[in-house]
């Protein structure tokens, strides 16, 4: 027993320097000095959500790195924030495209707000650059998880809007994100003729009517 004393001391005494996620306790200047670089993602977890309000306040006065790696913070800790929300769709258009591509896919891993899929769709569909189109559509299929079963109606019958948009690699992503989504296409290939795509459009939009039918 004696032995294996010094042990279970030195043990008690790690647990104990380990941050306590009480709530209300947790600091401005403690989130911070976490940050980094690197960010310590598991210490930060740690302190529970207490810590968002704080990482929302720190990322409107940083630089565009730092605003960058707090983004993907935030998607990392997939936590609802409406602080971070906020906070983040002020960088939804940056013209840094590291940020911006971190801001698109961490919105909706922090709220479920309904201006989150239209923000999003609206990029799918109409952003200049093919890139953010296509990451839109990434977040848009994979990243909407605090979202209800009737917020996803409104994100269905947008992906199915875009199956009839003009542009092909809309067209494609579009399906992309609701075969993701649903595991389906109901045969519908971004390539084939409008008569083609039409014909499945109708069927995607018969199953979104029977989709909200449901609810």
């Amino acid at each position: 027993m004696r032995r294996t004393l010094p042990v279970l001391t030195g043990l008690l005494l790690f647990l104990l320097s380990l941050p306590m996620a009480r709530a209300g306790e947790v600091s401005y200047g403690a989130v911070a000095e976490l940050l980094g670089p690197p960010v310590q993602i598991d210490r930060l977890r740690a302190l529970g959500p207490d810590i968002l309000p704080h990482l929302a306040a720190i990322y409107g006065t940083a630089d565009e790195t730092a605003r960058t790696d707090i983004a993907r913070t935030f998607y990392r800790l997939g936590w609802q924030s409406p602080e971070a929300y906020v906070a983040l769709m002020q960088d939804i258009h940056t013209g840094n495209p590291q940020l911006r591509l971190q801001v698109q896919w961490a919105l909706g891993r922090v709220s479920g707000e309904d201006e989150v899929v239209d923000t999003l769709l609206e990029i799918m569909r109409h952003d200049d650059n093919a890139l953010f189109r296509d990451k839109a559509a990434c977040a848009l299929a994979y990243d909407q998880i605090h979202l209800s079963e009737a917020q996803k109606v409104a994100l269905y019958s947008g992906l199915i809007d875009g199956l009839s948009d003009p542009t092909p690699q809309v067209r494609s992503i579009a399906i992309q994100a609701l075969q993701i989504h649903t595991g389906q296409t109901k045969g519908y290939v971004a390539t084939a003729s409008d008569r083609e795509r039409e014909r499945s459009i109708r069927e995607w939009r018969r199953w979104l009517d029977n989709y909200r039918a449901s609810l």
